[in-house]
Protein backbone atom coordinates (compact mmCIF):
# COMPACT_ATOMS: atom_id res chain seq x y z
CA UNK A 1 0.00 0.00 0.00
CA UNK A 2 1.32 3.58 -0.75
CA UNK A 3 0.11 5.63 1.75
CA UNK A 4 0.84 9.87 1.72
CA UNK A 5 1.03 11.17 5.15
CA UNK A 6 0.42 14.73 5.44
CA UNK A 7 1.46 17.34 8.28
CA UNK A 8 -0.59 20.52 7.88
CA UNK A 9 0.00 24.04 9.07
CA UNK A 10 -1.60 26.97 8.75
CA UNK A 11 0.88 28.29 5.85
CA UNK A 12 2.36 24.98 5.32
CA UNK A 13 1.94 21.67 3.93
CA UNK A 14 4.92 18.34 4.95
CA UNK A 15 4.30 15.15 3.45
CA UNK A 16 6.17 12.14 3.67
CA UNK A 17 5.28 9.19 1.13
CA UNK A 18 5.59 5.09 2.51
CA UNK A 19 5.20 2.06 0.88
CA UNK A 20 3.98 0.14 3.09
CA UNK A 21 5.24 -2.83 2.11
CA UNK A 22 8.63 -2.86 4.26
CA UNK A 23 7.59 0.61 5.48
CA UNK A 24 9.75 2.35 2.79
CA UNK A 25 9.92 6.00 2.58
CA UNK A 26 9.57 6.86 -1.04
CA UNK A 27 9.30 10.66 -0.91
CA UNK A 28 9.39 13.39 1.28
CA UNK A 29 8.96 17.68 0.98
CA UNK A 30 6.43 20.13 1.09
CA UNK A 31 5.65 23.96 0.94
CA UNK A 32 6.22 26.81 3.44
CA UNK A 33 4.59 30.09 3.18
CA UNK A 34 1.38 29.17 1.33
CA UNK A 35 -0.84 32.79 0.25
CA UNK A 36 2.50 34.86 -0.16
CA UNK A 37 4.57 35.47 -3.56
CA UNK A 38 8.09 33.62 -2.37
CA UNK A 39 6.26 30.43 -1.00
CA UNK A 40 8.35 27.51 -1.42
CA UNK A 41 8.19 24.16 -2.28
CA UNK A 42 10.44 21.19 -1.92
CA UNK A 43 10.28 17.61 -3.25
CA UNK A 44 13.87 16.26 -3.02
CA UNK A 45 15.45 17.09 -5.42
CA UNK A 46 13.57 19.75 -6.66
CA UNK A 47 12.36 23.09 -5.89
CA UNK A 48 10.44 25.90 -6.45
CA UNK A 49 9.72 29.31 -5.35
CA UNK A 50 6.75 31.56 -6.60
CA UNK A 51 3.46 32.67 -5.81
CA UNK A 52 1.13 29.44 -4.11
CA UNK A 53 -2.51 30.71 -3.38
CA UNK A 54 -3.98 28.20 -0.97
CA UNK A 55 -2.94 24.57 0.49
CA UNK A 56 -4.77 23.08 -2.82
CA UNK A 57 -1.94 24.79 -4.88
CA UNK A 58 0.38 23.78 -2.55
CA UNK A 59 -0.63 19.64 -2.92
CA UNK A 60 -0.52 19.32 -6.74
CA UNK A 61 2.70 21.29 -7.26
CA UNK A 62 4.11 18.62 -4.41
CA UNK A 63 2.55 15.78 -6.41
CA UNK A 64 4.01 16.85 -10.03
CA UNK A 65 7.42 17.01 -8.45
CA UNK A 66 7.34 13.30 -7.05
CA UNK A 67 10.23 11.56 -8.09
CA UNK A 68 7.41 8.80 -10.12
CA UNK A 69 4.89 11.75 -10.70
CA UNK A 70 2.36 8.42 -11.68
CA UNK A 71 3.16 6.83 -8.75
CA UNK A 72 -0.43 5.52 -7.79
CA UNK A 73 -1.34 6.89 -4.25
CA UNK A 74 -3.32 3.69 -1.83
CA UNK A 75 -4.47 6.19 0.58
CA UNK A 76 -3.80 9.60 2.41
CA UNK A 77 -3.41 9.85 6.25
CA UNK A 78 -3.47 12.92 8.56
CA UNK A 79 -1.65 13.56 11.39
CA UNK A 80 -4.73 15.53 12.87
CA UNK A 81 -5.08 17.37 16.13
CA UNK A 82 -8.74 17.11 17.41
CA UNK A 83 -11.78 15.87 16.62
CA UNK A 84 -13.43 16.56 19.42
CA UNK A 85 -15.79 13.40 20.75
CA UNK A 86 -13.92 11.38 17.76
CA UNK A 87 -10.42 10.16 18.74
CA UNK A 88 -8.34 7.48 17.22
CA UNK A 89 -7.76 6.95 13.44
CA UNK A 90 -10.80 7.21 11.62
CA UNK A 91 -11.73 6.79 8.11
CA UNK A 92 -12.49 11.04 7.18
CA UNK A 93 -16.34 11.24 5.89
CA UNK A 94 -18.40 14.58 6.28
CA UNK A 95 -19.07 13.70 10.01
CA UNK A 96 -15.39 13.70 10.69
CA UNK A 97 -14.92 17.18 8.78
CA UNK A 98 -17.75 18.53 10.12
CA UNK A 99 -16.89 17.90 13.66
CA UNK A 100 -12.97 19.26 13.00
CA UNK A 101 -15.09 22.30 11.86
CA UNK A 102 -16.96 22.74 15.06
CA UNK A 103 -13.69 22.32 17.26
CA UNK A 104 -11.68 24.79 15.25
CA UNK A 105 -12.02 27.47 18.14
CA UNK A 106 -10.58 25.05 20.19
CA UNK A 107 -7.58 24.65 17.56
CA UNK A 108 -7.68 27.59 15.60
CA UNK A 109 -4.03 27.31 14.29
CA UNK A 110 -4.45 23.39 12.98
CA UNK A 111 -8.22 22.14 12.19
CA UNK A 112 -8.97 25.04 9.81
CA UNK A 113 -5.94 24.07 7.74
CA UNK A 114 -6.50 20.35 8.12
CA UNK A 115 -10.19 20.74 6.84
CA UNK A 116 -8.86 22.54 3.80
CA UNK A 117 -6.56 20.26 3.14
CA UNK A 118 -8.81 17.50 3.50
CA UNK A 119 -11.47 18.79 0.91
CA UNK A 120 -8.30 20.24 -1.62
CA UNK A 121 -7.16 16.40 -1.89
CA UNK A 122 -11.10 14.84 -1.91
CA UNK A 123 -11.47 17.50 -5.34
CA UNK A 124 -8.46 16.40 -6.69
CA UNK A 125 -7.95 12.61 -5.64
CA UNK A 126 -11.96 11.47 -5.51
CA UNK A 127 -10.67 7.80 -5.34
CA UNK A 128 -8.38 7.69 -2.87
CA UNK A 129 -9.75 6.96 0.42
CA UNK A 130 -8.58 9.55 3.30
CA UNK A 131 -7.69 8.95 7.16
CA UNK A 132 -8.14 10.87 10.12
CA UNK A 133 -5.51 9.92 13.38
CA UNK A 134 -5.93 12.32 15.87
CA UNK A 135 -2.99 12.91 17.89
CA UNK A 136 -5.50 12.93 21.17
CA UNK A 137 -5.90 9.24 20.56
CA UNK A 138 -2.41 8.06 22.52
CA UNK A 139 -3.95 9.57 25.68
CA UNK A 140 -7.10 8.31 25.64
CA UNK A 141 -5.03 5.72 29.02
CA UNK A 142 -4.08 8.98 31.48
CA UNK A 143 -6.92 8.18 34.39
CA UNK A 144 -9.52 11.11 34.56
CA UNK A 145 -7.62 12.24 38.01
CA UNK A 146 -4.73 13.70 35.78
CA UNK A 147 -7.61 15.31 32.90
CA UNK A 148 -10.44 16.68 34.87
CA UNK A 149 -10.52 20.65 35.56
CA UNK A 150 -11.13 22.07 38.79
CA UNK A 151 -13.92 23.87 37.27
CA UNK A 152 -17.91 23.89 37.03
CA UNK A 153 -19.44 20.44 36.23
CA UNK A 154 -21.38 21.21 33.56
CA UNK A 155 -18.06 22.44 31.90
CA UNK A 156 -16.58 18.86 32.03
CA UNK A 157 -19.78 17.56 30.78
CA UNK A 158 -19.41 19.87 27.82
CA UNK A 159 -16.30 18.16 26.77
CA UNK A 160 -13.47 20.68 28.83
CA UNK A 161 -10.69 18.18 30.01
CA UNK A 162 -6.97 17.79 29.17
CA UNK A 163 -6.94 15.68 26.12
CA UNK A 164 -3.36 15.69 25.45
CA UNK A 165 -1.39 16.35 22.00
CA UNK A 166 1.58 15.29 20.22
CA UNK A 167 0.21 11.62 20.26
CA UNK A 168 2.10 9.96 17.15
CA UNK A 169 5.28 11.23 18.49
CA UNK A 170 4.97 10.04 21.72
CA UNK A 171 3.35 6.38 20.60
CA UNK A 172 6.68 6.37 18.39
CA UNK A 173 8.90 7.25 20.97
CA UNK A 174 7.21 4.55 23.05
CA UNK A 175 7.75 2.23 20.30
CA UNK A 176 10.97 2.80 19.30
CA UNK A 177 12.48 2.99 22.88
CA UNK A 178 10.94 -0.59 24.12
CA UNK A 179 12.32 -2.09 20.33
CA UNK A 180 15.67 -0.51 21.10
CA UNK A 181 16.11 -1.53 25.00
CA UNK A 182 14.17 -4.60 24.12
CA UNK A 183 11.81 -4.37 27.17
CA UNK A 184 8.19 -3.51 27.10
CA UNK A 185 7.79 -2.55 30.70
CA UNK A 186 9.75 0.80 30.81
CA UNK A 187 9.16 4.13 32.50
CA UNK A 188 9.66 6.82 29.79
CA UNK A 189 9.24 10.33 30.19
CA UNK A 190 9.23 11.29 26.37
CA UNK A 191 10.47 14.95 25.96
CA UNK A 192 9.40 16.21 22.27
CA UNK A 193 10.70 19.72 22.53
CA UNK A 194 10.59 21.68 18.94
CA UNK A 195 8.39 24.66 17.55
CA UNK A 196 5.46 22.91 19.04
CA UNK A 197 6.32 21.08 22.82
CA UNK A 198 5.35 18.78 25.13
CA UNK A 199 6.16 16.09 27.19
CA UNK A 200 4.81 12.63 27.87
CA UNK A 201 4.49 10.13 31.02
CA UNK A 202 4.66 6.55 29.53
CA UNK A 203 4.65 3.89 31.29
CA UNK A 204 4.43 0.23 29.87
CA UNK A 205 3.70 1.24 26.44
CA UNK A 206 0.65 3.41 27.44
CA UNK A 207 0.26 7.55 27.62
CA UNK A 208 -0.32 8.37 31.76
CA UNK A 209 0.22 11.64 31.45
CA UNK A 210 0.55 14.61 29.42
CA UNK A 211 1.60 18.19 29.62
CA UNK A 212 -0.87 19.83 27.05
CA UNK A 213 -4.24 20.90 28.20
CA UNK A 214 -7.71 21.58 26.32
CA UNK A 215 -6.21 22.95 23.65
CA UNK A 216 -2.63 23.24 21.50
CA UNK A 217 -2.11 26.40 23.10
CA UNK A 218 -1.64 24.99 26.64
CA UNK A 219 1.46 23.17 28.67
CA UNK A 220 5.07 24.53 27.72
CA UNK A 221 6.35 27.58 26.31
CA UNK A 222 6.00 27.13 22.21
CA UNK A 223 7.84 29.01 19.93
CA UNK A 224 4.97 31.72 19.74
CA UNK A 225 2.46 30.27 21.43
CA UNK A 226 2.20 31.34 25.11
CA UNK A 227 1.63 27.57 27.21
CA UNK A 228 -0.04 27.70 30.51
CA UNK A 229 -1.47 31.11 31.31
CA UNK A 230 -3.76 32.40 34.33
CA UNK A 231 -6.84 33.71 32.14
CA UNK A 232 -7.81 35.67 35.65
CA UNK A 233 -5.04 37.61 34.08
CA UNK A 234 -6.99 38.74 31.24
CA UNK A 235 -9.45 41.77 32.74
CA UNK A 236 -6.05 43.66 33.32
CA UNK A 237 -4.48 42.96 30.28
CA UNK A 238 -7.63 44.09 27.75
CA UNK A 239 -8.12 47.50 28.77
CA UNK A 240 -4.54 48.25 29.46
CA UNK A 241 -3.58 47.29 25.58
CA UNK A 242 -7.30 48.36 24.38
CA UNK A 243 -7.88 44.29 23.57
CA UNK A 244 -10.82 42.69 22.84
CA UNK A 245 -10.79 39.23 24.24
CA UNK A 246 -10.34 37.54 20.54
CA UNK A 247 -7.43 39.56 20.29
CA UNK A 248 -5.71 38.97 23.60
CA UNK A 249 -6.55 35.33 22.14
CA UNK A 250 -4.38 35.85 19.02
CA UNK A 251 -1.99 37.52 20.79
CA UNK A 252 -1.21 34.80 22.55
CA UNK A 253 -1.18 32.58 19.72
CA UNK A 254 1.08 34.17 17.29
CA UNK A 255 3.02 36.33 19.39
CA UNK A 256 3.54 34.66 23.05
CA UNK A 257 6.05 31.78 23.69
CA UNK A 258 9.91 32.20 23.15
CA UNK A 259 9.13 34.99 20.23
CA UNK A 260 6.90 36.77 23.02
CA UNK A 261 9.74 36.61 25.72
CA UNK A 262 12.46 36.95 23.78
CA UNK A 263 11.51 39.35 21.13
CA UNK A 264 13.68 38.62 18.89
CA UNK A 265 12.68 35.22 16.86
CA UNK A 266 10.59 32.18 18.05
CA UNK A 267 13.68 29.97 16.13
CA UNK A 268 15.75 28.84 19.76
CA UNK A 269 18.80 28.88 17.70
CA UNK A 270 18.42 31.88 16.96
CA UNK A 271 17.83 32.84 20.51
CA UNK A 272 20.46 30.96 22.63
CA UNK A 273 22.44 32.60 19.92
CA UNK A 274 21.65 36.58 21.32
CA UNK A 275 21.87 34.91 24.79
CA UNK A 276 24.94 34.32 24.83
CA UNK A 277 25.91 38.07 22.99
CA UNK A 278 24.10 39.46 26.34
CA UNK A 279 20.44 39.80 24.74
CA UNK A 280 19.04 39.38 28.75
CA UNK A 281 15.32 38.83 27.53
CA UNK A 282 17.04 35.83 24.98
CA UNK A 283 18.52 34.55 28.02
CA UNK A 284 15.40 34.72 29.81
CA UNK A 285 13.27 32.97 26.81
CA UNK A 286 15.84 29.73 27.49
CA UNK A 287 15.76 29.99 31.12
CA UNK A 288 11.93 29.87 31.04
CA UNK A 289 11.64 26.97 28.58
CA UNK A 290 14.26 25.12 30.47
CA UNK A 291 12.57 25.61 33.62
CA UNK A 292 8.66 24.90 32.56
CA UNK A 293 10.34 20.96 30.71
CA UNK A 294 11.91 20.54 34.05
CA UNK A 295 8.58 21.23 36.27
CA UNK A 296 7.48 18.43 34.48
CA UNK A 297 10.16 16.10 34.31
CA UNK A 298 9.61 16.47 38.40
CA UNK A 299 6.24 16.20 37.84
CA UNK A 300 5.85 12.78 35.90
CA UNK A 301 8.94 11.43 38.24
CA UNK A 302 6.32 11.42 40.82
CA UNK A 303 3.46 9.88 38.15
CA UNK A 304 5.73 7.26 37.22
CA UNK A 305 7.41 6.71 40.67
CA UNK A 306 10.89 7.20 39.46
CA UNK A 307 11.75 6.40 35.61
CA UNK A 308 13.64 4.16 33.39
CA UNK A 309 14.66 6.49 30.08
CA UNK A 310 14.14 10.24 29.82
CA UNK A 311 13.93 10.71 25.76
CA UNK A 312 14.86 14.00 24.06
CA UNK A 313 13.10 14.00 20.71
CA UNK A 314 11.70 17.08 18.24
CA UNK A 315 13.63 19.49 16.48
CA UNK A 316 15.16 21.23 19.78
CA UNK A 317 14.60 18.11 21.78
CA UNK A 318 17.46 15.92 19.32
CA UNK A 319 19.94 18.81 17.87
CA UNK A 320 20.04 21.39 21.01
CA UNK A 321 22.80 20.21 22.97
CA UNK A 322 23.14 22.89 25.01
CA UNK A 323 19.06 22.93 25.96
CA UNK A 324 19.61 19.54 26.88
CA UNK A 325 22.39 19.87 29.17
CA UNK A 326 20.63 22.59 31.20
CA UNK A 327 17.33 20.13 31.72
CA UNK A 328 19.31 17.75 33.33
CA UNK A 329 21.82 19.96 35.45
CA UNK A 330 21.52 19.07 38.91
CA UNK A 331 18.97 15.84 38.32
CA UNK A 332 21.81 13.62 39.72
CA UNK A 333 19.31 13.11 43.01
CA UNK A 334 16.58 11.23 40.57
CA UNK A 335 19.37 9.56 38.80
CA UNK A 336 19.58 11.52 35.65
CA UNK A 337 23.32 11.86 34.64
CA UNK A 338 24.39 13.47 31.15
CA UNK A 339 27.56 12.46 29.54
CA UNK A 340 29.04 15.71 27.92
CA UNK A 341 31.02 14.42 25.34
CA UNK A 342 28.06 11.83 24.30
CA UNK A 343 25.16 14.88 24.29
CA UNK A 344 27.08 16.50 21.34
CA UNK A 345 24.87 13.72 19.38
CA UNK A 346 22.81 15.60 17.28
CA UNK A 347 19.74 14.50 15.33
CA UNK A 348 20.41 10.52 15.90
CA UNK A 349 19.53 7.37 18.05
CA UNK A 350 22.21 7.77 20.59
CA UNK A 351 22.22 7.53 24.77
CA UNK A 352 23.55 10.56 26.28
CA UNK A 353 23.85 9.63 30.21
CA UNK A 354 26.82 8.44 31.97
CA UNK A 355 27.19 4.69 32.16
CA UNK A 356 26.35 5.41 36.12
CA UNK A 357 23.17 7.36 35.50
CA UNK A 358 20.01 4.71 36.91
CA UNK A 359 18.00 6.77 34.59
CA UNK A 360 19.15 6.23 30.43
CA UNK A 361 18.75 9.30 28.87
CA UNK A 362 18.32 8.93 24.83
CA UNK A 363 17.85 11.30 21.58
CA UNK A 364 15.62 9.53 19.01
CA UNK A 365 14.42 11.27 16.00
CA UNK A 366 10.91 10.60 15.93
CA UNK A 367 8.10 9.61 12.93
CA UNK A 368 5.41 10.34 13.54
CA UNK A 369 4.26 9.83 9.65
CA UNK A 370 5.56 6.26 10.51
CA UNK A 371 2.76 6.32 13.24
CA UNK A 372 -0.16 8.10 11.25
CA UNK A 373 1.09 5.32 7.80
CA UNK A 374 0.34 2.52 10.08
CA UNK A 375 -2.84 3.70 11.46
CA UNK A 376 -4.08 4.32 8.15
CA UNK A 377 -3.48 0.56 6.80
CA UNK A 378 -4.88 -0.34 9.98
CA UNK A 379 -8.09 1.33 9.56
CA UNK A 380 -8.01 0.32 5.60
CA UNK A 381 -7.81 -3.26 6.44
CA UNK A 382 -10.77 -3.28 8.95
CA UNK A 383 -12.98 -2.01 5.97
Amino acid sequence: MIVLVANIGSTSFKFRLFDMTGERELARGGAERIGSDNASVKVSPQSWTGRVADHGEAIDRCLKMLPDPNVKLNAIGFKAVLGGPISGAVRVDPKVIQTMTDFADIAPAHNPPYVAAMKAFAARLPDVPQVAAFETAFHATIPASRTTYGIPWPWTEAGVRRYGYHGASHKYIAVRTAELLKRDDLRIISCHIGGSSSICAIDHGSSVANSFGTTPQSGLPHNNRVGDFDPYALPKVLPRFGLTFDQALGEMARNGGLLGISGISNDLRDIERAATEGHPRAALATQVLVEAVRHYIGAYLAVLNGADVLVFTGGIGENGCTFRSMVCDRMDYAGIKLDKERNKAQGREMTVSTDDSRVRIMTIPTNEELIVARQTCEVLSKR
